[in-house]
This record gives structure tokens, C-alpha cells and sequence, in this order.
């Protein structure tokens, strides 16, 4: 079986009440059934809350492997989790953070995207989770899922593949990368080597990089 989009979910931002607060947050997705349109920034029907930490050319889609929802259900003690469950765009088989390099470039649909980077979560994931303590265990499971540059506008929907056009020489993997600053072989040699390699990181990214660098 090869890469495929097994759930296409887009959303809005929302007003919701977290801790007595109205927090605006799009991390709460509908799948869609019908083919959609994908701009240089997003999915149509699809819109970032909150711009200085979420969305923009390097993270226009977020993409989240299936294999880790059966995990995830066990370990929360669930029968099944909500499809979109970590606010990903797309929910995709046969693809994770050890097989995925950052770099790599796709043809989904008539869509063309890279590979730009791992996601780092927010207090939303706790929202959306019902559990303020939840990002902090998601990070800590290497389980990130990853993010889209969007190289060629086009259309995408539920049962396109994802067919690799180009994987980079440096093979730095999604989980390579969080094990480098989360993990237990942290290195700057190889943080060094990830800030001159990776050119789509995010300021987040770069600063743990840069401290593990010296």
C-alpha cells in the first residue's frame, strides 16, 4: 500500500472558553469529502487563528500520520480518538516521522509541497485533547506529524497519493530532527548541521538549535 490522504479536514477559527477565557483557535477540523483547491498558504476552507505561531509558505498544511491514532487511543484509554484529533489538514498512511526526510518533495493531487518541518505544539492541543498537560506528552512522543510547503498550487482530496519527486542528500528525518533537540542524543555538530540544512524551520526551531549549537 502506498502513501495516501485517508482524511481531508479543514476549519475556521472559533471563539472557545478555556480556563474562564475566550481563546480563538482553528485546531478543531472537519473532514471533507469533496476535492479542494490548495493555495500558496492553505487549504480552501481552511484559516490560521493566530499567524505569529501557526500558518504562513512554511506551514500552509499540517499533516499527521494514521499509524499513530491506534497509540494514541491506547494510551488515553479510548476506544477511538475524533477524526483530526491533533488539528491536522491531512490524515495520511504509510508515512511517519522516521520515513519522512525533511527536504522531500511531493506530488499530491496536482499539488506540489516539501517537507518543512515537525510541528511544535501549543496550549491549543490541550484545548482540543481536553487536558492542559497533553502538548507537553505529545512532544515528548516524538509523535509530531509534520508540516507542507506549498511549491505548486493545486487540488487535493481524500485517496491521493503522496509520490516522492525528490528527497535531499542530507537525510535528516522529521524524528531525526526532534531527536536532536528533544531526544537524548542532542549534538551541536549535528544542531550546526540541521540550521545550515534545514532552510524552513521556524523561529522556534532555529532558537533550540542555535542553544544546542553554542
Amino acid at each position: 500500500m502506498s502513501a495516501r490522504i485517508e482524511q481531508l479536514s479543514v476549519g475556521r477559527p472559533k471563539l472557545v472558553s478555556h480556563h474562564g477565557k475566550d481563546v480563538l483557535t482553528s485546531i478543531f477540523k472537519s473532514p471533507v469529502s469533496t476535492r479542494l483547491p490548495v493555495s500558496l498558504l492553505n487549504i480552501a476552507g481552511d484559516e490560521q487563528a493566530d499567524l505569529s505561531v501557526h500558518g504562513g509558505r512554511d506551514k500552509a498544511i499540517y499533516v499527521y500520520p494514521e499509524k499513530h491514532y491506534a497509540t494514541w487511543a491506547s494510551e488515553l484509554g479510548v476506544d477511538a480518538l475524533e477524526v483530526a484529533q491533533f488539528g491536522e489538514n491531512l490524515t495520511v498512511s504509510e508515512l511517519d516521522e522516521t520515513t519522512v526526510i525533511i527536504g522531500d518533495r511531493y506530488q499530491v493531487g496536482s499539488m506540489v509541497a516539501v517537507v518543512a518541518q515537525p510541528r511544535l505544539p501549543c496550549f491549543k492541543l490541550g484545548i482540543r485533547l481536553a487536558d492542559d498537560r497533553f502538548p507537553q506528552r505529545f512532544l515528548a512522543s516524538g509523535r509530531l506529524g509534520f508540516y507542507l510547503r506549498v511549491e505548486q498550487e493545486g487540488e487535493i482530496g481524500v485517496g491521493d497519493g503522496f509520490e516522492l519527486l525528490e528527497r535531499p542528500e542530507h537525510g535528516i528525518s522529521v524524528q531525526r530532527l526532534w531527536q536532536i533537540v528533544f531526544g537524548n542524543s542532542k549534538s551541536g555538530a549535528e544542531a550546526a548541521r540541521c540550521i545550515e540544512q534545514l532552510p524552513h524551520l521556524d523561529v522556534g526551531w532555529v532558537r533550540r538549535l542555535r542553544m544546542l549549537r553554542g
